[in-house]
């Protein structure tokens, strides 16, 4: 199998990524990786999708470092994509917010090409297109999502502040990493002002109640297929606390992963949010989950299974690059099946 990896860009790329360890697992199983940045695409007269991607040598299995090292010094090589049998998105748009505009919306725009080409893309780049931001939770049911105004609107989201009987979230609407995130309780409302300008210099705002569960941070679980990822009846998921003193959870900002067990209240919430997920072809996902409600849906580059390994000792990658070898195999026999079927049978 020749699987691409698209990255926002090889340098940013780090040992413990997800992107890193799904990656080795393929190559360590005989696979062909190649990374693909997302300023590396062309399409030429012919109307053949390329890109200069770097090729992971054969020999270059003895761990994430090395791996990724021995990735780095390759020099790139012009191939033409329709020759790979899968594609696989894991650049974040968000983080070429605002450095590189051109980059946001490169990686799924080439890869619209790459399906038309007869490649299997993952995730599908049109059901990434429906899920660019956090405006993609409104489309799931009321019951698993927490109270929300969408606005650029001062005044308005002042207004929702104000009606909530308790503490309130802003943050960007198309925000990632935890940039940007307030948490607007009694003692610090005469800075919501300055708070609400932070956010709205970013683009829209999504205000929400404020969750009493995620004080003690969130849940993060993968789905695949639309199902829990699990490895012999155990699902890949941990819990995220933020550092003291910071409302963020996410990894980067600081917060620390714990083992955590899986409720019968987030299992009923995976029912309800497995159509939405189905239907726009979305094959790998992180959900970010406090209580019973759905904070987020990560639906591109989610990541933390390395996390969930150091912690669980279970190693979900070769459980995701199996599935795609499955659906790789399966593909010969439903010719006319779509990407979007692909992506989630």
């Amino acid at each position: 199998m020749k699987i691409g990896f698209v990255i926002n860009d090889l340098e940013r790329e780090m040992a413990g990524y997800t992107t890193t360890g799904l990656a080795l697992e393929a190559l360590r199983r005989g696979h062909e990786v190649r990374y693909v940045p997302v300023g590396a695409f062309s399409r030429g007269a012919d109307d053949r999708l390329a890109a200069h991607v770097s090729l992971a040598p054969v020999g270059a299995t003895e761990g994430p470092e090395a791996f990724l090292e021995a990735v780095r010094v390759a020099r790139p090589e012009r191939m033409a994509l329709d020759d790979l049998d899968v594609l696989m998105l894991r650049n974040d748009p968000a983080d070429d917010h605002p450095a590189r505009p051109w980059a946001r919306l490169a990686g799924v725009n080439f890869a619209r090409f790459a399906v038309e080409a007869g490649v299997l893309v993952l995730n599908d780049p049109e059901g990434l297109l429906r899920n660019l931001n956090k405006l993609n939770l409104e489309h799931y049911p009321p019951e698993v999502r927490p109270d929300s105004l969408i606005s650029r609107d001062s005044d308005e989201i002042r207004r929702f502040i104000d009606d909530q009987e308790g503490p309130s979230v802003i943050k960007p609407l198309a925000g990632s990493g935890g940039r940007n995130v307030f948490l607007v309780r009694a003692e610090n409302r005469l800075n919501v002002k300055q708070m609400i300008g932070a956010v709205l210099s970013e683009g829209y705002v999504l205000a929400q109640e404020a969750v009493p569960e995620a004080a003690e941070g969130d849940i993060r679980l993968f789905l695949m297929n639309g199902k829990i990822l699990e490895l012999d009846g155990r699902p890949a998921l941990m819990r995220r606390r933020p550092s003291r003193g910071d409302l963020r959870s996410n990894l980067r900002q600081g917060g620390v992963g714990e083992v955590c067990e899986l409720s019968e209240g987030i299992r009923r919430l995976v029912q309800l949010v497995n159509p939405r997920i189905v239907a726009d072809g979305l094959f790998l996902v992180g959900l970010d989950i406090a209580g019973t409600k759905l904070l987020e849906i990560n639906v591109f580059s989610p990541g933390g299974l390395g996390v969930v390994k150091r912690l669980t000792g279970v190693d979900y990658a070769p459980v995701v690059i199996a599935d795609i070898e499955r659906k790789v195999n399966l593909r010969p026999a439903g010719p006319l099946w779509s990407n979007v079927f692909l992506n989630t049978l």
